[in-house]
């Protein structure tokens, strides 16, 4: 049986999450447009084996097919009415492929709506969504939860408070979404990364970070700016560079390699969750897991 999580960052361990579930995906059929979600439904047994293939890579952490998955967000594609389904499913799936060897994490990203009194969104119904998806991914077997690809500071509030009342002891990890700007680095609504981390804490979070936006470089200095202001576990997971357009077709130029050659630094910088996001694939965490393991037995 797996150590929590909370127990391995007290032991020290550098855990090592996965690559884009997205990106893989696409290998598998996934088109432009359609709800990665909607797999859960119908092809749970890919789910699962793109979970083994994950831990086969070397991650310790895999995530759910979830990212869509608040009932908001899942009403784009007509599937809101399912989103307890699909959540549930998208933990089993990924339960299932792990098989004891590595820990599973809810994914739970933005709802795709602006927050009053910016945009039409009510906090309450929000908030609702997140608890219902939060509920469903643990009834599933997740075992803590990743809030993730957060541009607003109040959304993601919003997702630790449903999170938390879906079950108060459930560790909870929160990526934000920076981009670099002559003042330092800001989400997109405009929170920095000092208020960012002072208010997810107040608010429950175990391990805050960044994911998606940059490629290996920005993420290092994300996470420099936020070891600057808290000494709480990092997690990070980077683009594979930032993406080029080849014939209408978004691709990422960072290598496994590439990427791979950033781990001791970010390492060093306070991160203690690390893996990948948009264009990183099997081969990106192999690279990771290499690097991580020579380091380990180095030391």
């Amino acid at each position: 049986m797996n150590m929590d999580l909370r127990e391995r960052l007290d032991r020290g361990d550098i855990l090592l999450s996965d690559g884009a579930i997205g990106t893989l995906l696409q290998q598998h059929g996934l088109e432009p447009g359609q709800a990665p979600e909607a797999f859960n439904l119908s092809r749970p047994e890919l789910l699962s084996q793109v979970a083994a293939t994950s831990v086969e890579a070397g991650s310790d952490l895999v995530h759910t097919n979830s990212f869509g998955g608040s009932p908001l967000k899942l009403a784009v594609h007509g599937l809101e009415d399912q989103a307890g389904e699909i959540n549930r499913t998208a933990a089993t799936a990924a339960v299932r492929g792990v098989a004891g060897r590595a820990l599973v994490s809810g994914s739970i990203g933005p709802c795709g709506k602006v927050l009053l009194p910016y945009g039409e969104a009510d906090p309450d119904e929000v908030r609702a969504g997140f608890l219902l998806q939060a509920r469903a991914l643990l009834e599933g077997g997740a075992d803590l939860l990743t809030i993730e690809t957060m541009s607003d500071l109040a959304e993601a509030v919003l997702a630790v408070q449903g999170a938390r009342r879906a079950d108060p002891g459930v560790p909870i990890l929160v990526t934000m979404t920076f981009e670099s700007t002559p003042g330092g680095w800001f989400t997109i609504m405009g929170n920095d990364i000092p208020t960012c981390a002072a208010t997810l804490l107040e608010s429950g979070a175990d391990v805050l970070g960044s994911n998606c936006g940059q490629g290996s470089a920005g993420m290092l200095e994300v996470a420099r700016a936020f070891a600057a202001t808290t000494d709480r576990p990092l997690m990070i997971q980077a683009n594979a560079g930032l993406p080029e357009l080849d014939e209408g077709r978004a691709c990422y130029p960072e290598s496994p390699a590439d990427m791979a050659a950033w781990v001791p630094k970010l390492v060093a910088n306070g991160v203690r969750i690390l893996g990948g996001c948009c264009g990183t694939t099997t081969q990106h965490i192999r690279a990771f897991r290499r690097v991580l393991d020579q380091n380990r037995d180095s030391a």
